[in-house]
């Protein structure tokens, strides 16, 4: 993935250039007196319907989970 910089002033007339970079994958940051300021990214698409339970075995809870905190045992 290839990176480029480009200053406000510049940015201005080249923006849908700068648009079609970025949604090729390309880093396009934009700077404001050589300094980086924003960087334009493509907008990520779904990738189809979501499906119920598949993150099962992938998260785990602590069984003292909801146990109060020992730093704020002062305060009980």
């Amino acid at each position: 993935m290839s990176q480029h910089a480009i200053d406000l002033t510049h940015a201005q007339t080249r923006l849908p250039e700068l648009v079609r970079q970025a949604a090729r994958g390309e880093d396009v940051i934009l700077t404001d007196a050589g300094e980086a300021v924003a960087k334009i990214i493509p907008i990520t698409r779904a990738r189809g319907p979501r499906q119920f339970g598949s993150a099962k075995g992938l998260i785990h809870m602590a069984d003292d989970f909801d146990e109060p905190l020992e730093e704020f045992e002062d305060y009980m």
